[in-house]
């Protein structure tokens, strides 16, 4: 047990409810933290680079501004949500101790509320500014985060993150149709790319903190599974992911530049994810699996992909 795990019940309610002990700018900070502002900044990595291959050359500039305001809204709603439910978990997981429900900073009733105020604005906003079919997908993404992944998917199945990982591949044709007012084979060639993406990103950091998973009971795949079947599962999910970012190319969405970092890029990914396989396969355990190796690549990975996704059309 953990200090965290033994934190009573009572002390959390007297801290949300003492206003001595949350400072205004400790407070702001708090609300900003809602919003998960890191996870929202890969979401927008992938958002304007796709703007900049549907309009084949650089979009109109207030779009693109309108178009990653309202993806940070929706998407700092979403997680709102996502703390409000998750805080009974997040105060038994070392990793989200400190965050604002937690603490005591936030009280469950603000975050709901600033939750909705989120939801609701970001939805206007995309509305009025961008086009009523991005604020319907940026809706559907923010509702299938809340619901289907955390309310549904997260605590029951060790598949969680599979499919409630399609919420993270919305702002891809959020980004597209912003431009175009439809969606394309090229966005949804992007959104699998995401789609397969999620899970080999996601589970080596799991892999990592699987005693915090296991504490709360939330059945991620690592704590199911051993080692080497998670390591399995990420180099299938690899293989899958690498393919699929190689068919913008011969579909006629991109020239030659994409498909070379696509490939080289994609090339190092396998290197790295049949690595951490090998590991496995040897009953490599603690800090010599690596694990969070492939965890960083694959956030450079994703960036530099869709950098390439931006310049492409520039080079053709």
């Amino acid at each position: 047990m953990t200090a965290v795990e033994s934190r009573p019940a009572g002390v959390l309610e007297t801290s949300e409810t003492s206003s001595g002990h949350r400072p205004f700018g400790a407070r702001v900070m708090a609300f900003v933290a809602l919003t998960k502002p890191r996870v929202i900044e890969l979401l927008l990595m992938t958002t304007v680079p796709v703007m900049f291959l549907a309009a084949q050359g650089v979009p109109d500039l207030w779009l693109v501004v309108a178009t990653c305001v309202g993806g940070y809204l929706s998407a700092g709603g979403a997680a709102a949500f996502n703390m409000y439910y998750d805080r009974d978990i997040d105060a038994l997981m070392e990793r989200t101790a400190q965050r604002p429900l937690v603490t005591g900073m936030v009280s469950p009733r603000e975050c709901l509320v600033f939750a909705f105020a989120l939801a609701a604005g970001s939805t206007a906003w995309f509305w009025v500014l961008v086009n009523p079919l991005s604020a319907m997908l940026s809706l559907g993404a923010l509702a299938f985060y809340v619901v289907v992944y955390t309310m549904l998917l997260k605590r029951r199945t060790s598949q969680n993150i599979v499919w409630g990982g399609i919420a993270g591949c919305m702002p891809v044709l959020i980004g597209w149709s912003s431009v175009t007012n439809e969606v394309s084979w090229a966005a949804v060639i992007l959104f699998l790319v995401i789609f397969f993406w999620t899970p080999p990103h996601y589970w080596p950091l799991s892999m990592k903190v699987k005693d915090d998973y296991e504490r709360a009971s939330v059945p991620m795949l690592p704590v199911i599974a051993g080692n080497k079947a998670v390591a399995r599962q990420i180099v299938l999910y690899s293989w899958a992911m690498v393919g699929v970012s190689l068919l913008l190319w011969p579909l006629g969405y991109t020239g030659w530049f994409y498909p070379a970092v696509a490939a080289v890029l994609g090339g190092f990914w396998l290197k790295e994810a049949h690595g951490l396989q090998a590991r496995a396969r040897a009953g490599v355990t603690g800090a010599k699996l690596k694990e969070m190796r492939l965890f960083h690549w694959s956030i450079t990975y994703v960036s530099l992909l869709f950098v390439a996704v931006a310049v492409d059309p520039f080079l053709r």
